[in-house]
């Protein structure tokens, strides 16, 4: 073979290499972006997929707004904003989770200075004497794929009594905002005010006081 022949072999060779070689990066690299982009994985909506372990309440996502009837003429509503709360949790046997939660009474309000001032007196909390409320669950009962009834005692005014409450699991995943492992739950109950020797006013103002909860739980390190 010529010397010339040679050097045209050659370079035909390297220039097979050098697209083979472009081709596989060419397939290759939008791959690796898609696989940088694509993040964390999505929050996950089955609860057999939540971490088990030690939860702790966000303060700032973890609020009980109340509703009672005002003297029939309409359905009044208030918020606690002073709640903390620690749970256990095992998605594999859900029954043995287990949640405790202190509130503090003072911050109850009724979007009004005047009712405010008249929740925190002896007619209704008297937070000076009783400044907490408190919650730990006896039981968890499944009552659904995402649902459960917690059972437990309520103590409030110095008046311990069982109460239930619904919880309904939304999801379960990293938080977008502060990257922690979050687990959400929505909540309902209904407890009646006398049996904790909350009275005043009866039956004109409801007896029959509806609890909606709001919990964001982040995973304990």
């Amino acid at each position: 073979m010529k010397h010339g022949s040679v050097i045209t072999s050659v370079r035909a060779r390297l220039r097979t290499a050098v697209l083979r070689s472009t081709t596989v990066v060419a397939l290759t690299l939008p791959g690796l972006a898609h696989a940088q982009d694509a993040g964390p994985p999505a929050p996950t909506a089955d609860p057999t997929q939540v971490r088990p372990g030690a939860y702790k309440l966000d303060s700032a996502h973890g609020k009980i707004t109340w509703s009672l009837s005002h003297l029939g003429f309409s359905t009044y509503y208030g918020q606690i904003t002073d709640v903390a709360a620690e749970a256990s949790l095992d998605p594999k046997a859900p029954q043995t989770s287990r949640i405790s939660v202190t509130v503090g009474t003072p911050s109850i309000t009724g979007l009004n200075d005047k009712l405010d001032a008249h929740l925190k007196s002896p007619d209704f909390f008297d937070t000076l004497k009783f400044p907490t409320a408190t919650f730990v669950s006896t039981s968890v009962e499944p009552t659904s794929p995402t649902t459960a009834r917690v059972n437990g005692t309520l103590t409030l005014k110095g008046v311990a009594k069982p109460v239930s409450f619904d919880a309904t699991f939304n999801q379960a995943g990293l938080h977008p905002v502060d990257k922690l492992y979050t687990v959400g739950f929505d909540g309902r109950a209904v407890i009646k005010r006398s049996e904790f020797g909350i009275t005043a006013y009866l039956p004109m103002v409801g007896d029959e006081v509806t609890l909606r909860l709001e919990g964001e739980f982040k995973a304990v390190p």
